[in-house]
């Protein structure tokens, strides 16, 4: 290894360090809360449209239960979201204009009509009450389901994180995918047996397609992939494929006709879909961490355009 003055550095073998051996990019300031964040965001934004389907359909139950369900998430949201900022003033900040280029702009304000709408449609539905109101605010709430469900996914692809940014493509339809996939495991929990077969077919479903995209994310990464398989994002990607795929079976071959079944695979597919959230939120962390994630790729793009 050699380090030149202008902080180039130079590679030998496969270790690769950066000047004075510290690393390239900065680890994410991000706490806890927010791997939970993106659960919660998914499923409420999920929640939005599997609701509006069921009402489609003309399935009450399934229709309002999604719909608590929905609105209890997106209360827990913003309350997470406020608690990684550490104050709420810095949280009404975001609020002060409207950038369309920036993921975290867009994504506070779909949080917001999301969470109003939400939680109004669910106040009116307890109430019996404004049944036009309560209509028009389940529609919005169904509009902002799909960008509230991706938008974290373009949010953390948009930072130089290499095992984000490198999955740009991917990232917004996995924490799709797995929001789908929450959204019908909560509503199967939660509906019976015999009313939740909508929301049965859509965690099944969905789940299938999140570890398939889990798995095309981490190949098409290559190199930078194999974050996934290391530390604690191979841990939690291990309990997450483990939790989501048994889940999703257990929903297949018994949900149909035992309550229990389906709660217990809801719950599994639940736990395997927030695994999922922090094997992503901490392959960030070990990927900032390591230069090599940042040096090959770069030389990589340089040798193709070369």
């Amino acid at each position: 290894m050699s380090h030149h003055h202008d902080g180039s550095i130079t590679a030998v073998g496969t270790q690769m360090d950066s000047y004075y051996g510290r690393p390239i990019v900065k680890e994410p300031v991000w706490q806890p809360e927010i791997p939970f964040y993106f659960f919660f965001g998914g499923l409420a934004g999920a929640s939005g449209v599997l609701h509006a389907f069921a009402g489609l359909v003309g399935n009450k139950t399934l229709a309002r239960r999604t719909l608590l369900i929905g609105a209890a998430a997106d209360i827990v949201g913003p309350i997470l979201l406020v608690s990684d900022l550490g104050r709420p003033e810095r949280a009404l900040n975001m609020f002060r204009v409207f950038k369309v280029t920036s993921p975290m702009s867009v994504g506070s304000w779909v949080l917001l009509v999301s969470g109003s709408a939400s939680n109004t449609a669910a106040a009116l539905e307890l109430m019996g009450k404004l049944k036009p109101v309560k209509v028009a605010a389940e529609f919005v709430s169904a509009l902002a389901g799909p960008p509230l469900a991706t938008y974290t996914g373009t949010l953390i692809a948009d930072t130089s994180i290499p095992v984000w940014h490198e999955a740009r493509h991917e990232l917004p339809w996995l924490f799709g995918a797995s929001a789908a996939s929450s959204a019908g495991a909560a509503a199967a929990i939660a509906v019976p047996v015999d009313e939740a077969g909508p929301a049965r077919r859509l965690a099944i479903g969905a789940s299938v397609v999140t570890l398939g995209l889990k798995e095309v994310m981490q190949r098409r990464l290559g190199f930078v992939g194999e974050v996934y398989e290391k530390e604690e994002a191979g841990s939690y990607g291990r309990i997450s494929k483990l939790c989501t795929g048994a889940g999703a079976a257990l929903l297949a071959l018994a949900g149909k006709r035992s309550r229990a079944a389906a709660v217990a695979g809801g719950s599994l597919v639940l736990a395997g879909e927030v695994a999922l959230r922090w094997s992503v939120f901490r392959a960030g962390f070990q990927s900032a961490r390591d230069p090599r994630y940042v040096v090959v790729p770069q030389r990589e793009r340089k040798a193709a355009r070369g």
